[in-house]
C-alpha cells in the first residue's frame, strides 16, 4: 500500500510540475492554420548560458502565429541525464 501511494504522489508531482512551466505567447492574431513545428533549446550552467538559438519568427514565416516554450516531460526526462554537467532543455512550440 505504501508503495503505491509513493508512486502515486511522485506521478502527481510529475504532472504538477510539468503543468507549471508553460508559457504561451500570442503574436497578431493568433494561430490560423493549426500548423506546428517544435524545436528544443538548450542551455548550459542551469539555464544561464542559451546553447542554441531559437527564432521564431522565422520558424513561423507568418504574421499570426503563436509560441508556445514549456518544460515537457521529454525535457524533463532529458534533463535528469544532461543536469549533471548543468545542461538543460525546454520545448518551442510555434503554431501558424
Amino acid at each position: 500500500m505504501k508503495k503505491t501511494a509513493r508512486i502515486l504522489l511522485a506521478t502527481l508531482l510529475t504532472v504538477i510540475m510539468v503543468g507549471c512551466s508553460v508559457h504561451t505567447h500570442v503574436i497578431g492574431d493568433g494561430a490560423k492554420t493549426g500548423e506546428t513545428i517544435q524545436v528544443r533549446q538548450w542551455y548550459a550552467l542551469w539555464g544561464l548560458v542559451p546553447l542554441n538559438t531559437v527564432d521564431t519568427a522565422a520558424l513561423a514565416n507568418a504574421d499570426d502565429y503563436v509560441i508556445k516554450t514549456e518544460q515537457s516531460a521529454t525535457d524533463i526526462i532529458l534533463n535528469i541525464f544532461t543536469g549533471y554537467v548543468t545542461v538543460y532543455s525546454r520545448t518551442v512550440t510555434v503554431t501558424k
